[in-house]
């Protein structure tokens, strides 16, 4: 992940990413092993060091995507490797949380039950999977514009319960959440990233709303779940 606009992981979250940390329950981070599918810039792994994690490991695609992750995060608890979802290089029962942010619409199309049934091969009896992905709705749809330009893919609850069951998981929790200030966030991500290598235009403001707008936990623009291994 090409790191354009000079992005650290921090403790400050705002919006999806804020959401995200607190969708995660504490017991299921607390001197727990922990699996981070697609950690990005290591956000994810800031917030699990500060609520206790006993060990973390963040996977992502290439070594130039873990470049930001490795220079900010060099901590014990921390290891970092080149992984594919599909394709988990740990033995069986290895953790007891796996997480997985924004990350099953850019896996190869077609591979999502793979991608479930590793992550289930990884996790412990019992252990949990949370993972997000943006909700197939037709606001969400249009407003995206990745998904007119690339095929960026939506997923409805069904689609993600019907995987989840097909690969031995009992679902606990979904919540679909983020809404308007939600688009414009990524649309002003997108305009002001990739168009003017610079960071979000009114950036304080658009996350002050988003802030508020998470807080009401319903929405139409992304899936929040969790699943459970079951025993």
């Amino acid at each position: 992940m090409k790191n354009i606009i000079e992005e650290k992981p921090t403790d400050e979250k705002h919006g999806r990413a804020k959401y995200n940390c607190f969708f995660v329950d504490d017991n299921d981070i607390k001197e727990k092993t922990v699996l981070d599918i697609g950690c990005g810039f290591g956000w994810q792994e800031v917030d699990l060091l500060n609520r206790g994690v006993e060990k973390v490991v963040g996977i992502e695609v290439s070594e130039k995507d873990l470049v930001t992750a490795r220079k900010y995060l060099q901590n014990e608890k921390v290891d970092f490797q080149v992984a594919s979802a599909t394709t988990l290089p740990f033995e069986k029962n290895r953790f007891e949380t796996v997480i997985s942010w924004e990350v099953l619409e850019h896996i190869p199309k077609d591979t999502e039950s793979k991608m479930f049934e590793e992550v289930n091969r990884v996790l412990k009896s019992g252990g949990v999977f949370y993972l997000s992905t943006p909700n197939r709705s037709f606001f969400s749809n249009i407003f995206d514009p990745a998904w007119w330009l690339i095929g960026h893919r939506h997923y409805s609850v069904e689609q993600i319960v019907k995987l989840a069951q097909e690969s031995n998981f009992l679902v606990e929790r979904i919540v679909v959440n983020g809404g308007w200030w939600e688009i414009v966030g990524i649309n002003n991500l997108y305009i002001a990233k990739w168009l003017f290598r610079r960071r979000p235009f009114f950036e304080k403001f658009v996350n002050q709303k988003q802030d508020t707008e998470y807080k009401k936990q319903k929405g139409f623009t992304g899936l929040f779940v969790k699943l459970r291994k079951n025993e």
